[in-house]
């Protein structure tokens, strides 16, 4: 009788390891801009930079001016606000945009400002990364980013080897604003998932959490099976952005929040083992898998880059003509 005692409190503690396992999935406060720009200021976070000119189609198509314009990180102010197609207004648009914030409590934070339609009607922005956080990316020259830490994890966007997500916490400021959130992931095969995270109507600091309302907490209720290991069990998440979904009869005009981080508690996908064999190192399958989408987005964005670079040099110089600096040149 002892030793199944004995034996029963060995298996709860080996299944409860299976469990709460718990991660930053992307930290706001890491993403400060920390890298100097020609002018001396800082715009970029290093820890993230890309550098989308590496695309081999870009080799002899441009110049090394348009070419040094196709870095970019993921340094708060890079953070796009996509409105709702009946929200883009020039004047929605250009009231819409994320800076960094300096937090008594917490640091630096992201701050986002959006302005939605005065119009009662329903309407939604999201929050996103200037470009889709890759999930293998090496951490450094020597790593491959699929056996080790890649460079996006441990806070920067990526969390590895997440079988079931138990609950997704985000610590949010408020400011009484009657808008919903909703917290947008992706997962290994592409698919995007939103999770409604509740509302902002409360002030100062605050943890809105999502449960997962199908998570099965106790093992034997589960549905247990046996799936490939290779190369189906290596899943991941990444942070797609937010969602801000405003209710037609609610305030419109200018909404202002923050954000200092976005946990997940997660079932593991496969216990943490030793190898016989690198399988991924033999077949990379995986590795193909990830360079096929980062090629697609180098080339997205290495595009989009180049044309607001374009645009940029097309557009007027001159000051309005209402402007004080066009009378003192005059002068």
């Amino acid at each position: 009788m002892k030793r199944i005692l004995i034996l029963i409190a060995i298996i709860t503690l080996v299944t409860g390891s299976l469990f709460a396992e718990e991660a930053v999935l992307i930290d706001f406060t890491l993403l400060a801009a920390d890298m100097d720009s020609d002018n001396g200021t800082a715009r970029q976070n290093e820890h993230t930079l890309m550098d989308f000119s590496r695309n081999p189609r870009f080799v002899g198509s441009f110049t090394q001016e348009q070419k040094d314009v196709m870095k970019t990180s993921l340094a708060i102010e890079n953070w796009e606000v996509l409105l709702a197609s009946s929200a883009q207004t020039v004047t929605n648009m250009t009231r819409s945009f994320t800076r960094e914030a300096e937090s008594k409590e917490h640091g630096t934070v992201m701050g986002v400002r959006i302005h939605f339609p005065v119009e009662p009607h329903n309407s939604w922005a999201v929050i996103k990364p200037p470009f889709e956080i890759p999930a293998f990316e090496p951490a450094s020259d020597d790593s491959d980013g699929i056996n080790g830490p890649s460079r996006f994890e441990e806070g920067y966007g990526v969390i590895k080897n997440v079988g079931t997500i138990k609950s997704i916490a985000v610590n949010v400021y408020g400011l009484n604003f009657p808008h919903r959130l909703l917290t947008l992931i992706i997962d290994r095969d592409g698919n995007q998932k939103k999770m409604e995270m509740g509302f902002l109507n409360f002030d100062g600091w605050g943890q809105l959490i999502w449960e997962n309302p199908a998570y099965i907490q106790e093992v034997r209720n589960r549905d247990l099976r046996l799936y490939p290991l290779y190369p189906e069990a290596m899943p991941f998440i990444k942070f797609a952005g937010f969602e801000i979904q405003r209710d037609a009869s609610k305030v419109g005009g200018n909404f202002i929040t923050y954000f200092k981080d976005v946990n997940v508690i997660y079932d593991k996908a496969v216990l943490d083992t030793e190898r016989d064999i690198d399988d991924e190192g033999l077949w990379h399958i995986i590795q193909d898998r990830e360079n096929a989408r980062k090629t697609w987005e180098m080339e997205r964005f290495g595009q989009n880059q180049i044309l607001r670079y374009l645009e940029s040099e097309k557009q007027a110089k001159e000051p309005p003509f209402n402007s004080p600096d066009r009378e003192s040149q005059q002068d």
